[in-house]
């Protein structure tokens, strides 16, 4: 009697994902730390996935076990998930491991054989799975850059970061918290940082010479991974090994590599004129900031970027001759996503100004007391008897607690409203219409979180009912980005506006950034009313310009950059951008 057959899996694309579903996934891995322990008993594992929808998944994965995390060796390996919990983290979604998680990984590379990872029994993998895999394997080979920040010993170069397959034939006793690598073992080293080190000695003062780093925490998927013998890069790395002469190698060791990076500083400062790159390589030993994508993508130099059409996209190192503008809060501004609109942040005087206009206008007690919410009305006093009304929404019928409570507010001025966010989890302004309540000139913030204010686009929006509030699922949260879609608002994003005067001792250009938190890892949201990032903005600003010191003891950064053709009338020119680049964690 033949056994029934293995009713196959449905996976779930992306960009159809829904928050608080089970959903299995499959995609391209494009960024993953290697498994650590977390603060609590469990081990965890970042990992962001995407698919032929374009869309990213970033999953935090936990396990009590080291092993039943993913087995990812590199970017690029395809991963399948089962059991994955959506969720949303900061207006996007994510994936959570759950209880009968279950994890599978295949190699990514075209050609390449289907071994399966995995410590499941019961993740059966169907002809269909294989389908699906070598499906994603084709796109991923035209879609998703192959990870090219592989390291070959002889070609390493100082203040990279590299990841590096090797064998381990030695260690030291360090202390006794660490893992355990046995003597043999083959070890794939991630985001492994090469530094210039002065060589300590009386008789070599004045050389350097090239040390690897790998620097603590997990940040930028940093972490050791033990290889197994039947992994393809292990199989060339023997290869390699048993064609190499190592005796040979090692006599000579010592003088190879103070002479390669002697050579390597001579004939890089001979290329420079405002800047020397000998004195920063000696004295600066780290980048200012780190890539998080395009690694695929060689250096340029700016002479030779200012010779070329738009658009196209760079990777370049230089440094920040000065920036605009000088008062850092004026470069927080508010961005259109959909139109591309660029404004100032408003004036607390003109929202307030609206206000009152708004509140000139009574509350209609025909709107209040509906399904959605219920009001409280009272008169001010000495203000000419203003009156305020207050409506607290329901989740399902029921007022929820004060942390979780949306209120509207009618005929209250900014102070009042301000009060109110302190006291519940989010505040819009309104004030009565002829069949419903009403937001306010979209000058004045639509929502308000804290002390945070969400503005939405004039141009773009197309404001509905404040009924249809009563459609968004979880009215404990209260997400912006929600908020605005079932009233009909395109949000306006808060960014980070500036421009960069860049040198690389090849030549200078103007880049802008027009980055909301990436760069600085700052959300510049809520830098406006936090001092405490307001001077981690001035001090990081003042790490990568410094003042009062010659533009020699300045970091270098590491930057993508895309130029872009601008037309304004019968001018034109080319612009260029910052992206996918953010200032190191050192320098934070």
């Amino acid at each position: 009697m033949s056994s029934a057959p293995i009713a196959p899996y449905t996976y779930t694309p992306l960009n159809l994902l829904k928050e608080g579903t089970v959903v299995n996934v499959c995609g391209v891995v494009k960024f993953f730390k290697p498994p650590y322990l977390s603060k609590g008993t469990d081990y965890c594992s970042v990992v962001t996935i995407v698919d032929q929808t374009n869309v990213k998944l970033t999953c935090m994965l936990f396990s009590r076990d080291y092993d039943a995390l993913p087995s990812i060796y590199k970017v690029g390996d395809i991963v399948c998930f089962r059991g994955l919990k959506i969720q949303a983290y900061k207006n996007e979604l994510q994936g959570i491991s759950k209880f009968g998680f279950a994890s599978l990984t295949v190699d990514g590379a075209l050609g390449a054989p289907v071994v399966l990872r995995t410590v499941s029994k019961s993740f059966n993998f169907t002809a269909q799975d294989h389908s699906m895999v070598e499906a994603l394997r084709t796109w991923a080979s035209t879609h998703v850059p192959a990870s090219c920040n592989t390291l070959r010993l002889s070609d390493a170069q100082p203040m990279q970061y590299y990841d590096l397959t090797c064998q381990l034939l030695g260690k030291a006793e360090v202390d006794g918290v660490s893992f355990l690598l046995k003597i043999g073992s083959f070890l794939r080293i991630y985001s492994l940082h090469t530094k210039l080190q002065p060589v300590n000695s009386e008789s070599t003062a004045s050389l350097v010479r090239l040390e690897f780093h790998l620097h603590g925490g997990t940040s930028y998927g940093r972490g050791i991974r033990v290889l197994p013998e039947s992994n393809s890069d292990v199989d060339q790395l023997k290869k390699a090994l048993d064609s190499v002469d190592l005796e040979a190698i090692q006599t000579s060791d010592d003088t190879y590599q103070s002479d390669n990076v002697e050579n390597y500083l001579t004939s890089s400062s001979s290329e420079s004129d405002s800047v020397s790159l000998y004195e920063v390589e000696r004295c600066q030993q780290l980048c200012a900031t780190t890539l998080t994508n395009c690694h695929y993508l060689e250096k340029t130099s700016l002479c030779e970027i200012l010779k070329q059409r738009a658009p196209r996209q760079y990777r370049i190192k230089a440094k920040v001759r000065s920036y605009k503008p000088r008062r850092l809060l004026q470069s927080v501004k508010l961005l259109c996503p959909k139109c591309h609109l660029l404004k100032g942040i408003p004036y607390e005087e003109n929202v307030d100004k609206i206000l009152q206009d708004a509140a000139v206008t009574a509350p209609d007690s025909r709107l209040q007391d509906t399904p959605l919410y219920d009001s409280e009305v009272w008169t001010t006093e000495g203000q000419g008897g203003r009156q305020v009304a207050v409506h607290f929404v329901k989740n399902d019928g029921i007022l929820p607690h004060s942390s979780e409570c949306l209120v509207l507010i009618e005929g209250g001025r900014l102070c009042e409203i301000s009060k109110l966010s302190s006291m519940f989890h989010s505040v819009i302004p309104v004030r009565s219409g002829p069949e419903d309540l009403e937001l306010l000139d979209l000058e004045a913030p639509f929502l308000i979180q804290g002390m945070v204010c969400h503005y939405g686009c004039k141009q773009c929006s197309n404001l509905k009912p404040i009924q249809n509030l009563s459609t968004i699922t979880n009215k404990r949260l209260w997400i912006p980005s929600s908020v605005a879609e079932v009233l009909g608002i395109v949000p306006l994003q808060y960014v980070f506006v500036m421009t960069f005067m860049f040198d690389d001792g090849t030549g200078v250009l103007d880049v802008y950034l027009k980055d909301s938190e990436k760069f600085f890892q700052i959300p510049a949201s809520e830098v406006l009313t936090d001092d405490d990032l307001q001077r981690n903005l001035e001090r990081i600003m003042n790490v990568i310009c410094p003042p009062g010191i010659k533009i020699d003891a300045y970091p270098w950064l590491e930057c993508l950059i895309k130029s872009y053709n601008v037309t304004s009338g019968t001018e034109h020119r080319i612009c260029y951008q910052i992206f996918d680049t953010m200032v190191a964690e050192d320098i934070i």
